[in-house]
């Protein structure tokens, strides 16, 4: 059987928004419908999954670097990360619209880095496999983000427009997939099967950035739609 690893964030994890608990603040855990889940059931594979929750690219390094036999044992490393790399410590933000705020990871340095997790796994004889960033919904997300702090100096910082998170959040996946094609490697789309929908956000959770079980369907489509294509 072919050995699989995944690295990437909470979206990989299976991180879900607890519907079960009472209203208020959002409270998290870890679904066993996720799209990993579903993928290993479906194809009969087993997967070690190093994701963690605020998961970024150097994170991600980190992790190979700790985990170097798993890395040399294994056939296939599929990655999901961008989501953590292009976000903001909103609180400062809050605090101080006025001055200059980076992302977790620049995007220049978010390339960069990525570029050398590729190069470290194919130096291992480990294929890496790319997946694409699903859909955020950044009216949701910014309420999410703003609970607690000053929305209008938040709004302020966005210009005014919150859509800008989403359209941020589009450059890092539009980095994934320039990544792909200049390593060529493959890059699986996740990002598709929610622009298919109606409305995409029926599979997104309250936060706007989390899919919910739905949402996890979808990409565990698209993910075994793919693997079945390839070995056909």
């Amino acid at each position: 059987m072919e050995s699989i690893f995944a690295l990437g964030d909470s979206v990989m994890k299976g991180i879900v928004e607890d519907c079960s608990r009472a209203a208020g603040s959002i409270k998290y855990m870890i679904s066993n419908l996720s799209f990993a889940e579903i993928c290993r059931k479906r194809l009969g594979i087993e997967i070690v999954n190093l994701a963690r929750f605020g998961g970024t690219i150097d994170q991600g390094l980190g992790l190979v670097e700790r985990h170097k036999e798993l890395v040399n044992e294994s056939n296939y490393c599929v990655i999901e990360y961008g989501g953590n790399d292009c976000s903001y410590h909103w609180s400062d933000i809050s605090e101080d619209p006025t001055s200059v705020h980076k992302p977790l990871t620049m995007l220049d340095d978010f390339r960069i880095q990525y570029s050398h997790l590729i190069d470290i796994l194919k130096q291992k004889g480990t294929r890496p496999v790319l997946l694409s960033l699903p859909l955020i919904d950044s009216e949701r997300y910014f309420n999410h983000i703003s609970k607690g702090l000053n929305a209008q100096n938040i709004l302020e910082w966005l210009g005014g427009d919150v859509d800008f998170i989403g359209h941020w959040h589009d450059m890092y996946n539009m980095a994934v997939w320039g990544l792909g094609a200049e390593k060529r490697i493959p890059v699986i789309d996740i990002t598709s099967p929610f622009l298919k929908r109606k409305d995409y956000r029926d599979y997104l959770c309250s936060d706007g950035i989390h899919p919910n079980e739905d949402g996890h369907r979808l990409i565990a489509d698209a993910i075994c739609d793919y693997v079945n294509t390839q070995k056909g």
